[in-house]
C-alpha cells in the first residue's frame, strides 16, 4: 500500500513538475494555461469519473458518457480564447489575435458551455424516452448528470482563469516570467496552501486532538487539527507570498498580509470540500470515492478541497492582480 502511494506521487510530481515548466517557459501571450489544459481535464474528468462511479454502484442511474463530456466542456472552456491567441501567434497572417473588445471575454466561454453541456443532457434522454421511461429514473440522470458537470467544471475552468492573471506582465522575452507566470505563481499558491491545511490538521489533531469536528461525517477530524491547519495554512500562504512571487514573478508580487486573509479563507473551504466529499460518500455506502490512484484512492481525494477553493483563491488574487 505504501509503495504503491509513493509510486503513484513520485509519478504525478514528475508529470506535473514537467508540464509546469513547459507552460512556465514557453507560453504565449494571451495563451499561458494553454499547457495546462491537458492536466486540469485529466483531473477533472478523473473527479468526474469518481462521482459517477460512486452514484452507479449506490443504484443511482445515470449516462457517465454525457456527464463526462459535459464535464469536460466545462473545465477547459476558457481554453477556446487561449488556442485562439496561439493560432494568433503562430500564424499571424491567417489569424488574429482573440478581440479584446468581445462581450464574451474569457470567462463567458465557461457559462456558454455551461448552456451547451445542459442542452446536451436534456438530448440524451429526449433521445432515449419512451412511453415506457421511468419519469423518476429521467429526473435522477438529468439532476446527476448536470450536478457533477457544473461541481467539477465551474471551479475547474476558474483554476484555468485564475493561471491567465498578470498576463499582461511582459519584462523581457528572454526571461522565465516574461509571458506572466504571475498567474502560475497564484496557481500554485492556491494549491500548497489548501492541501497545506489536511497535513497541518493530521498533525495537529494526531498530537492534541480532544473534540470532534463533525463526527457523523467525518470522525477523525477534530476541532483542535482545523486550527493547527488553518494556522499551518496561513504560514505556507505567507511563504509563497514572500518567495514563490518573487522567483516567478518579481515586478508584481501581492502584499504579504493578504497571507492572512488568503490562509484562513482557503484552509476553511478546503475543509467544507473535505466534508462535502465525506458527505457524498456517506450517502451512497461508499468508504472510498474510486481506485483510479493506485495507493491513494481515486482523483477526487485529490480534488475534493481544491473544488471549494477556487472561487475565493480567484477573487482574492484578482483583487490585487
Amino acid at each position: 500500500m505504501l509503495i504503491d502511494r509513493l509510486r503513484t506521487s513520485s509519478c504525478m510530481i514528475a508529470i506535473i513538475a514537467a508540464i509546469l515548466y513547459v507552460d512556465a517557459r514557453y507560453s504565449v501571450p494571451g495563451a499561458t494555461g494553454l499547457y495546462l489544459v491537458p492536466l486540469l481535464l485529466i483531473f477533472a474528468l478523473g473527479t468526474a469519473w469518481d462521482i459517477c462511479g460512486l452514484l452507479l454502484r449506490a443504484g443511482f442511474p445515470m449516462h457517465r458518457g454525457v456527464t463526462l463530456l459535459g464535464t469536460a466542456m466545462i473545465s477547459a472552456a476558457p481554453a477556446v480564447v487561449m488556442i485562439w491567441n496561439f493560432a494568433a501567434a503562430e500564424m499571424p497572417e491567417w489569424v488574429t489575435p482573440y478581440p479584446e473588445d468581445c462581450p464574451i471575454g474569457l470567462m463567458g466561454w465557461t457559462t456558454i458551455a455551461g448552456v451547451v453541456a445542459m442542452t446536451l443532457c436534456f438530448l440524451d434522454e429526449i433521445k432515449d424516452y419512451s412511453v415506457a421511461s421511468d419519469p423518476l429514473g429521467v429526473l435522477r440522470r438529468l439532476c446527476a448528470s448536470l450536478f457533477i458537470a457544473v461541481y467539477v467544471g465551474l471551479p475547474m475552468s476558474l483554476l484555468l482563469v485564475l493561471r491567465t492573471l498578470g498576463d499582461d506582465v511582459v519584462v523581457n522575452s528572454n526571461a522565465p516570467d516574461a509571458f506572466g507566470n504571475w498567474g502560475l505563481a497564484a496557481v500554485l499558491t492556491m494549491i500548497a496552501t489548501t492541501k497545506s491545511t489536511d497535513i497541518g490538521a493530521y498533525f495537529t489533531g494526531k498530537a492534541m486532538g480532544r473534540r470532534k469536528l463533525i463526527p457523523r461525517l467525518s470522525p477523525g477530524k477534530t476541532v483542535e487539527g482545523s486550527v493547527g491547519g488553518l494556522v499551518l495554512a496561513t504560514v505556507v500562504a505567507g511563504a509563497c507570498l514572500a518567495y514563490l512571487f518573487p522567483a516567478l514573478s518579481p515586478h508584481n508580487a501581492p502584499p504579504l498580509a493578504l497571507a492572512l486573509l488568503l490562509g484562513p479563507l482557503l484552509g476553511i473551504c478546503g475543509m467544507v470540500g473535505d466534508l462535502a466529499q465525506s458527505l457524498v460518500k456517506r450517502a451512497c455506502g461508499a468508504k472510498d470515492s474510486g481506485s483510479l490512484l493506485p495507493g491513494m484512492g481515486g482523483v477526487w481525494d485529490v480534488t475534493d478541497s481544491l473544488i471549494f477553493a477556487s472561487l475565493p483563491a480567484f477573487l482574492c488574487f484578482a483583487a490585487v492582480a
